[in-house]
């Protein structure tokens, strides 16, 4: 057989509590959580503790003198597995893949038993041990049988591909890239081989090279083939996310083919300078980023990859230039598919302080400092030829009283440039910038709510220049920024809600956008900006909005139906390939007041306002692609409000005004 073969075993398993002592379990599908139902009910007390996970799986005659590998893409978060009966192996941390070798524990002549016990209890050795955030439990992500000859492309490093392709130097004129091979040899003999490697574009290739070795039986060695492509068509971000593929073929002593793995390859260089932010390919491109967590409405973290196309096609539609993927390594097919949209990426650990709640997220202990360092490789070594990715992200704000966490960080800063030289780390603050902890990482951020947890929106503009003038030497950001909305909470003027009550106005939560990200766009030296969030995601402990369970500062509401009016004033101001014109407060269609505001979000250099038929006038932007029409008169009744650009696009609502 040349090659491997993977297939997906998501289908027809078994579930069941451990604490359920006689019975049978449910059947499911995979992905699944348990915790879709009490977590997204805003129930803080959900369950936390230990599922059980069965299925059979019948011997394969093909399978014969290969080697049968389960790679689990993500179980949250301690995992044990066995095979009949026998122990696999175990893996701690919920959001990175493992694979164990199966091969020896299983039957020819029988149904094969897979057991999966997963528990997503607090243990204090493992990351992360807080957040604002549902930490549900269960096999979420898919499950895969590969069957490898015994001399293949390991996947047994971390729970990587086993192929490394870094990027040792990019220019318009020439591209050098060592491709670095882990060939694992699971034979009784000590063998040797070759391993090609090979750019294509298209059904061209731009560059190849080979490298053999020799292994010793029952072990890996690394590979290494250097590469040079001239001229090389660049990854250019959302102008251009070209993409070349890097084919490695493993043959034997005899030339026989044993195994393939291809990869992705874009290539790119970028920086960040203190007074100018991010550059990429050589050129300014701001990021204009929002932040994502994995999960939505009546689905929890078991997400479809269709969940993960219809985010990405939304975060694109707004305009981003970057993602903050938080606070977590999140599906390998997300990171797929911001490469191909061109979208920066900033990926992290789940190494997550409290932020403004009680309790700590650092243990400083042997324990908990090696699964961080263990999380941290095996985000690095399996997302590694993601090209979207520049920034790995290390925290997201810790305390530093108590047991000091910096010095931890400053390890895990040093072992991450030990991994990828070629990629800059960060991370998200929310102390003081003179604090040492700002100093750990090559780039720092901040999560700043100013106008939502206290203050004014317009303090954020003065912070940034005053931490700017301060640190200097600082590469500076803003990691998170939002406020809350509900699409059911409409007023007549903008006032801020209670934030944390039940009162969540949407008008407020554009406003605060509206003036935080005039701030930002007004200071170069920001390297990037990260709304939280893109969408409201599920935190069981949250008492406020419209429902329990929900953090509703996303641009989209959980179950990604309607888009809120902040998202409309971001695509105006971000996206220049979609036209916008978009009418805010629509959803505020019961009016008390006879006198309003129009505000209108649009791409388009005038809009002419209409009511019930009859002209307004034309209006020109007063700024950040917002018109705004002041005093109109609505009339008792249904008022018919139209926004008309010059090119026939139309926006149309209808508000009723009802005297009290």
């Amino acid at each position: 057989m040349d090659g491997r073969t993977a297939a997906r075993i998501n289908d027809d398993w078994s579930f069941r509590f451990a604490s359920q002592v006689s019975g049978r379990g449910i059947r499911v599908d995979l992905p699944h959580t348990w915790n879709a139902g009490d977590a997204l009910s805003g129930n803080a007390a959900y369950q936390r503790t230990t599922g059980v996970y069965e299925k059979r799986l019948k011997y394969d005659p093909s399978w014969n003198g290969r080697r049968v590998i389960l790679r689990f893409e993500g179980a949250n978060q301690n995992v044990a597995v066995w095979v009949n009966s026998r122990l696999a192996g175990t893996h701690k941390g919920g959001y990175t893949a493992f694979a164990m070798d199966i091969t020896d524990l299983l039957r020819e002549d029988a149904d094969n038993l897979l057991t999966v016990r997963v528990s997503n209890a607090l243990d204090q050795d493992v990351m992360p041990l807080v957040g604002d955030f549902n930490m549900y439990g269960g096999l979420y992500r898919d499950v895969w049988l590969y069957t490898v000859d015994p001399l293949h492309v390991s996947l047994a490093d971390y729970g990587s591909k086993g192929v490394y392709l870094t990027q040792k130097s990019v220019s318009r004129e020439r591209g050098d890239v060592e491709a670095a091979v882990v060939v694992s040899n699971s034979g009784l003999e000590a063998t040797s081989g070759k391993v090609k490697v090979t750019v294509a574009d298209g059904s061209r290739i731009v560059a190849s090279g080979e490298g053999r070795f020799d292994c010793q039986a029952d072990s890996s060695v690394r590979v290494t083939v250097d590469l040079s492509i001239k001229n090389p068509h660049l990854w250019d971000g959302r102008k251009d996310p070209f993409m070349y593929e890097a084919t490695a073929v493993v043959t034997d002593a005899d030339g026989n083919v044993t195994d393939r793995v291809s990869e992705a390859l874009g290539l790119r260089w970028f920086g960040v300078d203190a007074d100018n932010g991010f550059m990429l390919n050589g050129r300014s491109y701001p990021l204009r980023g929002v932040c994502r967590h994995q999960d939505r409405a009546e689905r929890g973290n078991a997400l479809l990859p269709e969940h993960h196309r219809e985010d990405a096609e939304i975060i694109s539609e707004i305009g981003a230039t970057g993602v903050r993927l938080a606070h977590y390594p999140q599906a390998e097919e997300f990171y797929g598919l911001m490469d191909r949209y061109g979208i920066v990426v900033w990926a992290e650990i789940p190494f997550v302080g409290p932020g403004g709640y009680l309790d700590r997220g650092y243990t400083a202990s042997p324990e908990f400092h090696a699964n961080g360092r263990q999380q941290l490789v095996e985000m690095i070594r399996q997302h590694y030829n993601h090209p979207s990715i520049c920034f790995w992200g290390l925290f997201n704000e810790l305390k530093t009283h108590g047991d000091n966490p910096t010095a931890y960080v400053g390890e895990l800063n040093e072992l991450a440039h030990a991994e990828d030289p070629t990629r800059l780390t960060t991370g998200a603050s929310n102390i003081d910038a003179s604090d040492p902890l700002s100093f750990t990482t090559d780039l720092i951020a901040w999560n700043k709510y100013y106008g939502w947890y206290g203050g004014s929106a317009r303090d954020l503009g003065r912070w940034l220049d005053d931490t700017h003038k301060r640190h200097g030497d600082l590469r500076i950001a803003i990691s998170e920024y939002g406020a809350g909305a509900s699409i059911y909470h409409q007023q007549d003027s903008v006032k801020p809600g209670i934030l944390s009550g039940m009162w969540h106005p949407e008008n407020y939560q554009t406003e605060f956008h509206r003036q935080n990200w005039q701030a930002i766009a007004e200071r170069p030296y920001v390297w990037g900006s990260f709304i939280w969030n893109m969408f409201d995601f599920g935190a069981a402990h949250r008492t406020e909005g419209d429902r329990y369970g929900i953090n509703d500062k996303g641009l989209v509401s959980f179950d990604r139906k309607v888009k809120k009016d902040a998202f409309y004033f971001y695509r105006a101001n971000w996206n220049d390939e979609i036209p916008t014109l978009y009418i805010a407060e629509r959803r505020h269609d019961i009016r008390s007041s006879e006198l309003t505001d129009v505000t209108v979000f649009a791409s388009h250099p005038e809009v002419e306002l209409r009511l019930n038929g009859r002209s307004l006038g034309k209006m020109t932007p007063q700024g950040l692609s917002t018109f705004v029409m002041k005093g109109v008169r609505l009339v008792p009744g249904v008022n018919v409000v139209e926004a008309c650009a010059k090119d026939g696009s139309v926006d149309r609502v209808e508000w009723r005004l009802e005297r009290q």
